[in-house]
Parts: structure tokens; sequence; C-alpha cells
């Protein structure tokens, strides 16, 4: 995912609760093991390190009794996927459940971080510092300690359970769509847990600030807008000029809004967050989610930092290029538009909307992906129910809310073709100081991990028991 679990505001003002320190696990100290191991594998774009992580946690599967025929490590595109499969005893009850996660990380350079080296897992003063410790080798860590515990315990699902890992998720994003049609067949899920989505947040007191279930998430899409000209000697100005047509048309993009729009992760989502909300920001949800059609409201939502792109499509100006020298009119300017649709919205109709909102025939908007509209997963009750509990029994005292993300992540593709997928971590941090995915100094409280896995341990349990 472009930027891990964004915290987007203080969910909730609750009492703060106290924590209690399970006994030792050993665990947990397989799940300190596989972090460690996976963060000192810079899995990195242009590295090819992540089939040799894929490797290593094939071969940690096999020592727990799958049978290698159910383990495939699949190479694509200089990257590797791994697909593991542990098969219900006897006949299923059910379809599968897949479990996602993304093997690769983000860049990071060794001078911008502070005291570790990005690649070295470190612990100190509480916390697992390394890049990949809360985007999203966590979640390898957690889900595949998780299954490891409950086959070691004699746990028997009663449907099978599958493990999907990419290699790609925060570059081209291909494992995914291989997923979700060339691998098809062995990942043939009723519906998907995805780690890289969901997780809490705790204010520096220790107050619970809520924990978000990923439902839906935004369409990205590329648009670039193009205004050509014949040119000429800069010596004779005219009217007609490529880098002024496009200016004009990014102000009038600048000044757009597209209309506001409600889902069912959206409406439960506000409808969570208003009851914490006292200040103009809580009226505005209230307002809005009385009236979906109340602009004004939605505009004084999207305002807000930590809400902005919740309640529409949101499209900014991200690149800018013009003109071929410094005496001449320029005969070709661009700029690159990034959109994040809502759910259920074709990338065409934005794209046709754009050409409306420039206004200017000479200002041609075309797209640069073959993005398809993402889909909102349904609220289902089993696995609402069964995230809701898990957090409960960790965290007494911490809301659950729907969460719509504004950035993609592996799950687009599988809900695409119909299958759901929750996002569904049970990782936290303190915010906003532990707000470090894609940058300096990233770390994730090594209690956090710990209850990481015991949230995975008991959502399998309801799920798959």
């Amino acid at each position: 995912m472009t930027l891990r679990r964004l915290f987007t505001a203080l969910i909730l003002t609750a009492p703060v609760v106290a924590h209690a320190t399970p006994a030792s696990d050993p665990w947990h100290a397989k799940a300190r093991s596989l972090l460690e191991h996976a963060v000192n594998i810079p899995t990195v774009q242009g590295r090819d390190r992540v089939p040799e992580l894929a490797g290593y946690l094939a071969a940690q599967y096999r020592a727990a009794g799958i049978p290698a025929a159910d383990i495939h490590v699949l190479p694509y595109k200089q990257t590797a996927a791994l697909i593991v499969r542990w098969r219900a005893e006897g006949k299923p009850a059910a379809k599968p459940i897949m479990l996602m996660a993304h093997m690769d990380v983000v860049e990071a350079k060794r001078e911008d971080w502070s005291a570790s080296d990005p690649f070295v897992f470190t612990e100190r003063d509480g916390y697992y510092y390394g890049r990949g410790t809360s985007d999203i080798k966590q979640g390898i860590a957690a889900t595949t300690a998780a299954i490891l515990k409950l086959k070691a315990g004699g746990f028997k699902p009663k449907r099978d359970i599958i493990v999907f890992y990419t290699g790609d998720e925060e570059t081209a994003g291909v494992g995914a769509e291989l997923g979700a049609t060339t691998w098809h067949e062995l990942l043939d899920a009723e519906y998907g847990l995805n780690a890289d989505g969901g997780g809490g947040g705790f204010a520096p007191d220790g107050r619970p600030l809520g924990f978000t279930l990923q439902t839906a998430e935004k369409t990205f899409a590329d648009y670039t807008l193009t205004a050509r000209n014949r040119g000429g000697h800069s010596s004779k100005p005219r009217p007609d000029n490529a880098i002024y047509q496009l200016a004009n048309a990014l102000r009038r993009l600048e000044n757009y809004r597209f209309e506001p729009v409600q889902n069912e992760t959206t409406r439960a989502y506000f409808a969570g967050r208003q009851q914490g909300e006292t200040g103009p920001l809580g009226d505005a949800m209230r307002a809005w989610l009385k009236n979906p059609g109340d602009g004004a409201a939605a505009d004084a939502i999207e305002a807000d930092e930590g809400e902005a792109g919740l309640t529409r499509t949101r499209c900014v100006a991200t690149l800018l290029a013009g003109g071929h020298a410094d005496n001449a009119l320029p005969q070709l300017a661009t700029a690159t538009v990034n959109c994040r649709i809502m759910p259920g919205v074709s990338p065409d109709a934005i794209r046709d909307e754009l050409q409306k909102v420039v206004g200017d025939p000479g200002v041609v908007v075309t797209r640069g992906d073959k993005n398809r509209a993402a889909l909102a997963s349904p609220l289902r009750a089993d696995v609402v129910n069964a995230y809701t509990d898990s957090v409960k029994a960790l965290h007494p005292g911490a809301q659950v809310v729907p969460e719509m993300s504004a950035g993609a992540s592996d799950a687009v593709p599988f809900r695409v073709i119909g299958i759901p997928v929750y996002g569904v971590d049970g990782a936290w941090g303190v915010v906003p100081t532990d707000l470090r995915a894609h940058g300096q100094d990233e770390r994730l409280p090594v209690k956090a991990l710990d209850d990481d896995v015991d949230h995975w341990v008991l959502m399998l349990k309801k799920l798959a028991g």
C-alpha cells in the first residue's frame, strides 16, 4: 500500500485501559525471529531478494508439516509470490479463507535513518526498527506465526486456509493481478483477510484511539493533460501559449470539487467517528450523515487533513513539464494528474469529467493506466464480528470502525472479480509518533507484534474453526 495503515484521525475519546501482559509465549519469540529474518532481507525493487524471502517462508511451512505439494514459490517479473494451502480435515465446511500480505518494501537509505541501518533489524526501547516493521513484514511474521502456532497446537481447520504473499505490491502490483487471474485456481477463496489493512492506534497516554477494519479502497488512476501549439520565436508572444493553456486548465481543476458520495463503509466509518468528535468537524460529520447531498458539510470534512479523500473522488496535479528552449514559444506542455477514485466509479468516467473540467479543447485528457473500478466489500457479519471480538479481547475499550483507504493494495484485483477482501490486521502504534511507514526510522512496538500474533490466532479460530 502507498501508505501503510493511515490512522486518519483520533478515532475515539476513551478512558485509559490497562493492558495485561500475557505470560511468555514461545510463538511471540517465533514471530520476532520471522520478522528479524524478513527485515534483514532488503526486498526492494531492483535487488531481486524477494525470492529469497519467499523460499525462507516456504521452508517454515514445510517444517510445520504442510505438504510440499501445497507450497508454491512462483517467480514472476524479477520477484516472486508464495502460495501455501493448509487443508481442512476431511471435507471442507466452506470455501477457503485467503490470508494476504506482501513481502516487498520501499527503498530506504542508511544516511536517512538516525540510529540504525534500515535493513538491519534492531530492537531498542520497546520497539523493533527496520524497513518493513510496520509495512508490512510484521503482517508476514504475525500471520505465519499464528498458523504455525495453531498447527503445532493441534487445531484442525474446517475450511482450507490459503496464504498468499506477493512480491511487488509497492510497485507494479502484478502479483495480485496474477493471483486473481492466472493463479486463481490456487486461490479459490470465499474471501480474503489482508494484513495490509486495518490495525489500530493509541495515544501517548495509553488511550485507545480505535481500530479500523478496511472494507473499501479507492481506485488509483493517472491522467495526462496535454496542450500542443505551433510555437514560434519568444520575441513574438501570442495569446495561444501551450503553457498558459495548461496552467489555466490546472487552475480550473484546483478549484473543482467532485460530488460527495457515501457508501456502506464510509457511512459506518463516519457514524463511528462522529461519536467522539464534538467540535465543528463532528458537526459536519453529523450533518453529512443526515444529508448525503450536503456539499458544504462534505467540504468541511475534506478540509480536515486526517479526513481528506473520504467523501469523494480527489484528483491532484503531481508532475509538470513544458517547453523546449528558453527563447522559443512552447509547443508542448503536459501535466500528470493523479486521481483516487471512489469505489464503483469507472476511471474512464473520471477522464471524461476531467475533460469537461478543463474546459478547453486544446488541452486533451488521456489515461496512463489500465486500472479498473475498485469495488467495496460488504460488511459481512462473520468477518466484522471476528475482528471486533478479537480487538475487544486484546484491547478492552477500543472502538472498531470500518474504513475506506485512500490508497490501494493487493485487494483490488480480487474485489474486482467478486472475492471480497478485508483489511483486518491487529498491529497498532502510538499516534502520531509511530506513523513512519515508508519513512525515516520505521518502527513497531514490541508488544504490537505479540498482540498481532494473538489477534490472528483468535481470528482464524473463529472463522476457520
